[in-house]
């Protein structure tokens, strides 16, 4: 398959649902049971459920209320008061932005605001170039890469998106070596 740009039109904060499958990818390799999990960017919770159902106490924000409520409306990139939620990992899917600039910041807030795992489904090129080696080579928290083997269906009608996508995970020691991994529906 080739990555051919969108003809989706772009909306202020937009709705991005995840397909169930794409979490249940990364509690493959990391689970979640017992852990309290901050879901920043939740939007219908379809992630947030998929943790819970593995066992994790997931709390929900959001910058824009869709049809279930959160446990807090949080603009998350551009909070002034930081909401203070004590939590042993941060997992979403955020907002990329142009560029993937919001993407960015998204994850160098998320690893200010939990010393514990981090975990985020971004493009699969999302770790390339040099401007991000504070995020990947020269970040000691840096753990695993997880290539999704299959497309996510961003409209929930079974069409595939036209880009790769992959887990981006962070960890609360430091690790030497980062693994790459991948996983399926």
């Amino acid at each position: 398959m080739t990555v051919t740009a969108s003809k989706y039109a772009r909306a202020a904060n937009d709705l991005y649902q995840t397909e169930p499958w794409a979490t249940e990818v990364l509690l493959r390799h990391f689970p979640v049971a017992g852990l309290r999990v901050w879901e920043p960017a939740a939007g219908n919770h379809l992630m947030a459920d998929v943790l819970s159902a593995a066992g994790a106490r997931v709390y929900t924000s959001d910058i824009a209320t869709y049809d279930r409520e959160h446990d807090v409306d949080f603009d998350f990139l551009n909070a002034s008061d930081i909401w203070q939620y004590q939590c042993d990992a941060i997992i979403t899917n955020p907002p990329y932005g142009k560029g993937n600039r919001d993407a960015v910041r998204f994850a160098e807030l998320a690893l200010e605001r939990c010393d514990g795992m981090v975990a985020l489904l971004l493009t699969a090129k999302f770790d390339f170039g040099k401007t991000r080696r504070h995020l990947f080579q020269d970040n000691p928290r840096f753990m695993a890469k997880i290539a999704l083997l299959d497309r996510i269906s961003w409209a929930g009608n079974g069409e595939t998106g036209t880009e790769d996508h992959a887990w981006y995970v962070w960890g609360p020691g430091n690790y030497s070596h980062a693994r790459m991994l991948w996983g399926g529906k």
